[in-house]
Order: C-alpha cells, then structure tokens, then sequence
C-alpha cells in the first residue's frame, strides 16, 4: 500500500514541488494539500492520511497548534514538520506538540523521502545538522559537565545501549553511528530502539536532552 501524504504550506509553488518528488515514488501518494493548518485539520476530517508534511508559519492557524491537534486525535496520522529555519523555536514547539520529526525544507530528495518512510513505519526523525544546532543552542541550561552523579535512569542500559545514545545525542544519525560502532545500521536501529522504551522515551530529541541531563555528554558535545 502507498503511503498518504498530506502538504500543509501556504506556498502553492513549495507543496507543486514536493508533490512532483513525492509523485515520482511507487509507495507514495499526495491525497491532500491544504495552505493553512486551520484547513488542514477541515480535511482530514474526511480524508484518510498517514503522513503530513507540515509547514510551520501559516496564516490564520499555525503549524504547531495544527500539530498539537491533529496528533490529540484518535488514530492520527504522523506528522513530518518542514521549516526554513533550522533555529526555529516554533518547530522545535511542534515537536514537543507532537510531531514524529523536524526537517529542513532544503533536505535533498532523498532524504525527505527517507524521512517521510521512517516517519511512517513509526521512527521519529530529526536532522543530525538541526539536533546539533539545538544542542548548542540549550546546552547553557544543561550541565556543563559530566562531574554530577550519572542519573540512576541510565543503569537500565548496557554498556553498548549507553554507547549508542552518546552517539545519538551528539546528532550522529543511524548510519554514522553503525559507521563508528562498525555494527549494521539494522542493529543500530534496535539499540536506539530499546533505549526508547527502557528509558520512556517518545523519540531521539529526547534521548539527545536526557543524554545531557545525566552527565552522560557535556555541553561540548563529547562523552562526560
């Protein structure tokens, strides 16, 4: 079965673009466009989606409230936000609303599609470029060091799964972490997974704030 996209973007000439990528892939298919999230939310009242490409500045109601309630429905579809701005506090609010990843509108094809098929079966995405950039963006208000106590939370992890998400909270993506650990990224995949629900976890931007709330990196970016 294809995947449902729905694009949310009060640029008609941006959803024409991403709707001619989108087009071009066998397991996808646009089934709905909308310019604001108050008209989003109007159709998917009727229309059966599973993933959204959702903007974040939009007139009359914006991509993070969209977000919020879409995402509070029953069997909601994912949402994949889409922003200009790699610092843009009203994306990192759609996370937090909700939204299973973050990415740049200027992303290469293929990795928005990469995206939108990992989205979909279920993995939050985030940009390796804007999970760094988040973290030296907040890292003044985490610890400095990794001197405190290790919180208790993190004994629930081997040795490895601690590995995996020092690496994920220094923005490696799966791939470049099986590229240093020399592991396949399919492992990779099931380390990040387990660290998820040992730890309760709803996606990799958590795994990335709570990676630094323990001491378990510093600011810097480097294992504590």
């Amino acid at each position: 079965m294809s995947i449902r996209v729905m694009l949310v973007d009060d640029q008609v000439l941006l959803r024409t673009g991403f709707r001619m990528v989108l087009a071009a892939q066998p397991d996808m298919e646009v089934v709905a466009e909308a310019g604001d999230g108050a008209e989003a939310i109007d159709v998917l009242r009727s229309t059966a989606v599973d993933v959204v490409l959702m903007d974040v500045r939009m007139p009359r109601l914006d991509g993070v409230e969209a977000t919020r309630r879409i995402c509070a429905g029953p069997q909601a579809p994912k949402v994949l936000i889409l922003t200009t701005f790699d610092l843009d506090e009203y994306a990192f609010s759609g996370l937090k609303a909700g939204a299973s990843g973050f990415m740049l509108k200027d992303v290469p094809p293929g990795e928005l599609l990469s995206a939108i098929r990992s989205v979909h079966s279920g993995d939050a995405v985030v940009a390796p470029s804007t999970t760094r950039r988040l973290l030296d963006r907040f890292s003044p208000m985490l610890p400095a060091t990794g001197t405190e106590p290790r919180d208790k939370t993190l004994e629930k992890l081997t040795e490895r799964e601690r590995e995996v998400m020092m690496l994920v909270a220094q923005g490696l993506s799966n791939g470049e972490i099986a590229a240093r650990l020399v592991l396949s990224e399919a492992t990779v995949k099931t380390h990040v997974g387990r660290i998820l629900t040992k730890l309760a976890l709803r996606d990799r931007v958590q795994v990335v704030v709570l990676a630094y709330e323990t001491g378990l990196v510093r600011a810097g970016g480097g294992a504590a």
